[in-house]
C-alpha cells in the first residue's frame, strides 16, 4: 500500500469514528440531558466540542491525502 493511499484509509476511519462520537455526544448532550448528572452533561458537551473538531482534521487529511495520491496515480501512468 503506497504512503498516500494508507493515510487515506486512516482518515476515512478516522471521519467515520468521529462522526459516530459527534452522533452519540450530540444525543447525550441534548435529548437525553435530563437522564445525566451534571458533570456527564459537560463531559456531553466538551466530547460535541472534541468530535466535531476530530472531524475536520480527519476530513481535511482526507482530502490532502487523497490529491496528492491522484497526483502520484496520474503521474505514474
Amino acid at each position: 500500500m503506497e504512503h498516500f493511499e494508507k493515510w487515506l484509509v486512516i482518515s476515512n476511519a478516522g471521519v467515520l469514528v468521529s462522526f459516530m462520537g459527534l452522533l452519540i455526544t450530540v444525543v447525550l448532550a441534548y435529548p437525553l440531558a435530563e437522564a445525566l448528572a451534571l458533570p456527564a452533561q459537560i463531559a456531553a458537551h466538551m466530547g460535541t466540542l472534541f468530535f466535531a473538531v476530530g472531524v475536520k482534521i480527519a476530513y481535511v487529511a482526507r482530502l490532502t491525502s487523497s490529491v496528492n495520491w491522484g497526483d502520484l496515480y496520474t503521474e505514474s501512468r
